[in-house]
């Protein structure tokens, strides 16, 4: 499988890039801005975009799905209670004295438990609300991509509108760490990391046991 990833945009988010090298098919994971970057990363594999997955609907995240979306075709995949957030990315940008274009409705809502398919792999999606309602991680293969809720050595924020720190400490310890201490960990912004690591409270002392 092929993993990129490019960060992206003034508040320096992560974007993922998979492929498959047998059917050139990938999904893009959170385009929160420089579009153009992201498609020269796929050309170079020859890959071809079949769905844009926003891990939740903060616009640093998903900034880029209107012109990614435009160029490729591929259809936005988000959580049913972070969709309403799309709507109001320009607002959202604009209070931090930035800017984004509100994104095109999803072509399909997420739910806990769900399978995205590409190529020779399917991404399952565990809702991990806390830093948003509708905040999502997606697993597959002894990798975890979990957009804000959890980071190296720390955790993502919840004094946002929708965010809960008890659910998010819940989310991250009930349904992260469970998938194994080997898994590989990439984060929304930051290094990555892997479960086993940041169970360790001298390393995470957020939620480290």
């Amino acid at each position: 499988m092929i993993i990129k990833t490019l960060t992206v945009g003034p508040i320096m988010a992560n974007c993922f890039i998979l492929g498959c090298k047998e059917t050139n098919e990938a999904v893009v994971i959170d385009p929160g801005d420089e579009t153009d970057r992201i498609l020269t990363a796929m050309a170079e594999d020859q890959l071809a975009l079949k769905y844009i997955i926003n891990t939740h609907g903060h616009f640093d995240h998903v900034g880029g799905n209107k012109s990614l979306h435009e160029t490729t075709k591929a259809g936005i995949l988000i959580h049913a209670l972070d969709e309403p957030m799309l709507k109001s990315l320009a607002a959202s940008a604009a209070a931090w004295g930035l800017a984004a274009e509100n994104s095109p409705p999803p072509e399909r809502t997420l739910a806990d438990g769900d399978t995205v398919s590409f190529g020779k792999f399917n991404l399952d999606v565990i809702h991990t609300p806390g830093h948003t309602p509708g905040g999502i991680s997606l697993h597959m293969n002894g990798y975890v991509f979990v957009g804000d809720t959890l980071f190296a050595g720390s955790i993502g924020r919840t004094d946002f509108p929708g965010g809960d720190y008890g659910t998010l400490i819940s989310s991250i310890q009930n349904k992260l760490f469970p998938l194994g201490d080997d898994v590989q960990v990439f984060t929304g912004h930051g290094p990555d990391t892997t479960i086993g690591r940041e169970k360790q409270k001298r390393f995470n002392p957020f939620v480290g046991l």
